[in-house]
């Protein structure tokens, strides 16, 4: 099953501290380094990526959609926030999204329809070390030293586990 990444564009911006400082001194600044950044990233990772920005205070009458490097890049129109085009989003494709962003209401209803959720810091965590190590392996000489890993077969205590739906979100998160 392939994974779509479904991003609150202005949110994540916010979260993170370089993209945020970048985003003060100039807001198109902010959108193209996250915008390169993503693509970089889906050279490493090939999930399909779409970015949602809020258009609702200088957007057009009409929902904007673009493609820059790979990423489809949506602005909401006129008078409609970023929130409102994610949830039409996750409504239709619900099990095959994953949302990054870290507005509670966001999460909230994503959750409800069954989509999987990243927190926008985690996100960016995971894309700046999905970058690093590609350009890690590039650098450096392949290992080749045996690795020592002890595996533990013996179960502890009763079996713990998590609902199926929970499950499913947990893997598609590992992906990342």
């Amino acid at each position: 099953m392939a994974i779509h990444i479904i991003i609150d564009g202005y949110n994540l911006i916010k979260q993170s501290p370089v993209l945020s400082r970048l985003d003060h001194m100039d807001i198109e600044k902010g959108r193209n380094e996250l915008i390169s950044r993503l693509a970089a990233y889906k050279k490493v990772r090939k999930h399909g990526i779409t970015v949602v920005f809020d258009g609702c205070k200088g957007g057009g009458i009409r929902q904007e959609r673009t493609r820059d490097k790979g990423i489809d890049i949506v602005f909401s129109k006129k008078g409609e926030e970023a929130d409102e085009v994610i949830k039409r989003v996750v409504k239709v494709a619900r099990e095959k999204m994953v949302v990054v962003t870290s507005d509670r209401q966001i999460v909230d209803f994503s959750e409800r329809q069954g989509a999987s959720v990243i927190p926008s810091g985690e996100f960016e965590m995971r894309m700046e070390m999905a970058i690093f190590a590609k350009e890690k392996r590039y650098d450096d000489e392949p290992d080749d030293e045996p690795v020592n890993e002890v595996i533990h077969t013996q179960k502890k205590g009763p079996s713990k586990k998590l609902p199926k739906s929970q499950r499913r979100a947990m893997i598609k998160i590992k992906k990342l």
